[in-house]
């Protein structure tokens, strides 16, 4: 019974476009979400109970609206992994990604 969890993995979606009418495609589960705009990262996001709303709500972020495509992975694990993908980030580009420097202090 002790299975081990400590490496769940994702699946991600295709990039999608980062609009309105592509985020109420987006079940309403648990799970996170990555942003980019150029191929760079602005932001990565997780939500503990409904991705889709979380994505709506990101685009009056004036940072992250920039965003062109997102993508999107469900987990009921979203905030652990979220933390994971950031220090992954961080180890590999030295920095969070753009819209999440201010953040996190």
């Amino acid at each position: 019974m002790n299975a081990d969890k400590s490496e769940e993995v994702l699946t991600w979606s295709e990039w999608l476009d980062f609009d309105k009418t592509i985020i109420e495609t987006v079940p309403e589960s648990p799970g996170l979400y990555k942003m980019h705009a150029s191929m760079k990262i602005l932001y990565i996001g997780s939500s503990t109970q409904n991705i889709k709303k979380s994505l709506i709500d990101c685009l009056s972020d004036t940072c992250i609206s920039k965003a062109k495509r997102f993508s999107y992975a469900l987990t009921a694990s979203s905030d652990k992994v979220r933390e994971q993908l950031l220090n992954e980030y961080r180890t590999k580009h030295n920095k969070l990604p753009e819209c999440m420097k201010e953040k996190e202090n």
